[in-house]
């Protein structure tokens, strides 16, 4: 037992998110883990200038809370974390003020990369950007969700081991928003009724 789990409340399930307040080295913690992957405190203090032991602690706060999650490592002192892979619908429906922070890292990634795609090496100058609309029940949304998911599935294992990788392989964000399309007016028509 440490002494992060007699500060931690016996009524708070481990792993469960909950609220937690911004904070500038978390979301500078979190903006890293959505670029590479994983990441040890001593590798984030070493790219983000801040001191390991700091990184440390707001790394495991991050996960008492839900936001991230061990990565699978083969033993040693390392402790890679990364973002939290099990999330469900019901933890993104209580997530909000998280889920406000993760899309403005988001956005800000994609800003970043529209502001300096010229510079990017020739082959990687293009995006796959696209949306849609599709006509869904709360189901068939789930679903679909699933199927994305196990596309992705052979490639994840590459985040934890880089020598996976094959050559000229680079951190490419994946975001997918699947949600309903709300009319315009407060007074429109409930999407749950017909």
């Amino acid at each position: 037992m440490t002494a992060d789990d007699w500060i931690t409340p016996r009524r708070r399930a481990r792993g469960t998110r909950e609220e937690l307040p911004a904070h500038e080295v978390r979301t500078a913690l979190l903006d890293l883990l959505s670029e590479v992957g994983t990441v040890t405190a001593t590798e984030a203090a070493s790219r983000l200038g801040y001191s390991s032991g700091l990184c440390s602690f707001h790394l495991r706060q991050l996960a008492r809370h839900g936001h991230i999650e061990e990565a699978p490592h083969s033993g040693g002192r390392a402790r890679p974390w990364r973002l939290r892979q099990d999330v469900t619908a019901a933890d993104r429906s209580s997530e909000e003020p998280f889920g406000d922070v993760a899309r403005g890292l988001e956005d800000e990634s994609w800003q970043r990369w529209l502001a300096q795609r010229d510079r990017a090496p020739a082959a990687w100058r293009q995006d796959e950007a696209f949306s849609a609309v599709a006509y869904l029940t709360p189901e068939e949304m789930s679903r679909v969700a699933g199927v994305i998911r196990r596309a992705l599935a052979p490639y994840q294992d590459r985040e934890q081991r880089p020598l996976a990788r094959p050559d000229g392989a680079l951190p490419v964000a994946l975001i997918v928003r699947l949600f309903p399309l709300l009319p315009q007016t407060e007074s429109g028509p409930d999407p749950q009724e017909g």
